[in-house]
């Protein structure tokens, strides 16, 4: 017997875990290119670095625009 107060068997603390911590779109951006789309008449506008394009208005008819990776899912 171990008189020491401690547990014969000292595990290593090496669960498996759960997810991969990466969150939205699996961890990566969808980078600096791309375009922004209408997703209700379709119109088009190159994709500015740091502008998301959740919060630009559709030049054609103000509908919110959205990344054209995510239009194609």
């Amino acid at each position: 017997m171990n008189d020491s107060g401690k547990g014969m068997n000292m595990g290593q603390g090496r669960g498996l875990g759960q997810g991969s911590g990466r969150g939205r779109n699996k961890g990566g951006g969808f980078g600096t290119g791309g375009f922004c789309v209408c997703a209700k008449c379709g119109e088009k506008v190159p994709h500015q670095q740091g502008v998301k394009c959740t919060t630009l208005k559709c030049p054609e008819c103000g509908h919110t625009m959205i990344r054209e990776e995510l239009l194609k899912k």
